[in-house]
């Protein structure tokens, strides 16, 4: 039943605690429980109070086998299960490959000296146990001792990871709070660069109105012209009618004094009204032809005035155009140093950055091979000790007045050796936090430096717009010619590229860090990777080891097959034997008698 349940249970993904207390479970219960710990990933807490596993060693054996592939237990009881030192070498074992199990209790079981010793050195390996009772196990005090302290450096390493999960969840944020402000900053760059080419459009809308408002103006004064150029044609019609008039009136004076020549005496007083009547007309005649000159005279002088101011504003029109051309050139000279200035800073803070996080990834290299080593020596010395302590232990047997006080010296330079330990952990800590304070004020200085090279850029805008305040001063003077907005257009063009170039920068700063960002990605995947590679070699070898309790199988069953076989072969040579013997007997002389009697 136990093994259908734990069947079942392999595919299960929801339940997360199994309590199988009392169920006197044996091997194929224990192989059961393995096989279960090895599949199933939902499983935290697993309780096996008083099932006597220990007494089944190859159950026992399969059973740790699946703990130490399980990564998702977290509490196992194991109370009361009559495991011996050789079932917690089992455990030991197991618990240098598993690390996920944090709470084991193996209360009340036959562990002994030898089992706490495998327990004990299995603790150098384990970082992730957090708790361990071994009470009720004829295990020694010291030997309980050092659990205990190796439990209490497991918390403490515990709550460090914590703390630096939290630091890096911290930094995680704060770097997504800086991308977000990063987005924002790019979102209102392109808010004002849209804002501009608004405004850049109503200046074009309005330049377009005054130009057709300067051409309206000028079709005025054409109108005007051609207005003047009729009148002097009306003039000069006036004087050839006037002309005509007087030769007409010269042609009537010739007849007149032919008539007067015939009728000069009758009609000399008339000759003279009418004399004085042609005198009266020509004087008139003469005023009008004066006046009419005068007027053309006048329309002339007005004529060439107006050339002359013409001339005089293409005049000024030149000189703006030239002043312009000079203005633009400063301005185009003015940005191209502030370009340059603001390359040559953002190269020296790229390069400050990039000796920063050299020097930092330097020691922290520096330091975790340090830390390694120093791990390493410990552990060497923590080796040494143990088998100091042994000889005690052994010698202890022999002498056990001389072994007390060796044994009391021994446990004194072990609380020495520990205590030395955590100080120097303790103070590479406090070392490890000093760099990491350093890091942040670099990275404050950083920022700082970061902060004054934009007021720098914002000192350059805002230089930039009292110059283009200027150019717009200067465009108003000029808002008559079109060329203005040419020159306002590729301002335009210019600061926009200048905005490009920004945020290509930053682009490249948000693809710098997001490169980081695929780096540690990469190295978390690596580990992956390795935890996969384990698994799947694991997987491998309880494979393997299958396949070969398969072929055990079936040669226990070629071997059951040969002494079935032999069985049967010797059942038909015994009744061989039987029929011979009967017949042998039969044919004989005694079965003869023995048939006539």
């Amino acid at each position: 039943g136990v093994k259908l349940l734990l069947h079942g249970l392999c595919s299960n993904t929801t339940v997360r605690s199994l309590d199988l207390k009392g169920n006197n479970l044996r091997t194929v219960g224990a192989e059961a429980l393995g096989k279960l710990l090895r599949q199933n990933k939902s499983i935290r807490s697993l309780i096996l109070e008083w099932n006597s596993l220990g007494l089944w060693e190859e159950g026992f054996s399969f059973f740790c086998q699946g703990l130490g592939a399980n990564n998702s237990l977290q509490r196992l009881d194991l109370r009361n299960n009559q495991i011996n030192h050789q079932g917690a070498g089992e455990l030991a074992m197991a618990l240098k490959q598993n690390a996920s199990l944090q709470e084991l209790d193996l209360r009340w079981n036959n562990i002994g000296l030898l089992g706490g010793r495998a327990l004990l050195n299995c603790l150098h390996s384990n970082k992730t146990l957090r708790r361990l009772e071994l009470a009720g196990n004829n295990v020694p005090s010291d030997i309980l001792k050092a659990v205990e302290q190796a439990m209490d450096h497991n918390k403490d390493r515990q709550t460090i990871l914590s703390e630096t999960q939290n630091r890096t969840s911290v930094l995680a944020k704060e770097i997504l709070s800086l991308k977000d402000e990063k987005t924002k900053q790019f979102l209102d760059l392109m808010d004002t660069i849209d804002k501009q080419r608004e405004e850049i459009t109503r200046s074009d809308r309005v330049s377009a109105a005054q130009v057709s408002q300067l051409q309206e103006a000028l079709d005025e004064q054409h109108a005007i012209m051609n207005s003047l150029k009729a009148k002097l044609q009306m003039t000069e019609a006036a004087l050839a009618l006037s002309e005509q008039k007087v030769h007409n009136l010269g042609e009537l004076l010739n007849a007149a004094k032919q008539e007067q020549t015939s009728v000069a005496e009758h009609h000399f007083m008339e000759l003279q009204q009418q004399k004085q009547e042609s005198a009266d007309r020509e004087g008139k005649l003469l005023h009008d032809l004066s006046a009419a000159s005068e007027k053309n005279l006048l329309l002339r002088n007005q004529v060439d005035e107006l050339e002359k101011k013409c001339r005089v504003q293409q005049d000024q029109l030149f000189q703006v155009k030239q002043d312009l051309t000079n203005t633009t050139a400063e301005l185009k000279l003015r940005n191209v140093q502030a370009e340059e200035r603001l390359e040559a800073e953002k190269k020296r803070f790229k390069q400050s950055l990039e000796d920063m996080e050299s020097l930092r990834v330097k020691e922290v290299d520096h330091m975790a091979q340090h830390f390694e080593a120093r791990e390493r020596s410990m552990q060497d010395r923590i080796q040494r000790l143990e088998a100091s302590k042994i000889a005690l232990e052994e010698e202890l047997s022999q002498v056990k007045a001389a072994s007390l006080t060796e044994r009391g010296k021994a446990e004194e330079e072990l609380i020495k050796v520990r205590n030395q330990a955590r100080l120097e952990e303790q103070q590479r800590l406090e070392h490890l936090e000093e760099k990491l304070r350093l890091m942040t004020e670099a990275r404050d200085e950083a920022q700082n430096f970061c902060l004054k090279q934009k007021q720098m850029v914002a000192e350059a805008q805002a230089k930039a717009s009292q110059v283009s305040l200027q150019a717009e001063g200067l465009r108003r003077r000029l808002e008559e010619l079109q060329q203005d907005l040419n020159s306002k257009e590729e301002e335009k063009v210019a600061e926009v590229n200048k905005v490009k170039v920004e945020l290509q920068e930053q682009i490249g700063h948000l693809q710098a860090e997001r490169t980081a960002q695929d780096g540690l990605r990469e190295k978390i995947a690596a580990l992956e990777r390795q935890m996969k590679a384990l698994s799947s070699s694991h997987r491998e070898a309880l494979l393997d080891k299958e396949s070969e309790i398969s072929i055990l199988l079936e040669k226990l069953r070629m071997k059951e097959a040969d002494i079935s076989r032999m069985r049967e072969e010797e059942a038909q040579r015994a009744s061989f034997l039987q029929n011979a013997i009967m017949a042998y007997v039969q044919g004989s002389p005694l079965g003869t008698h023995s048939s006539r009697k």
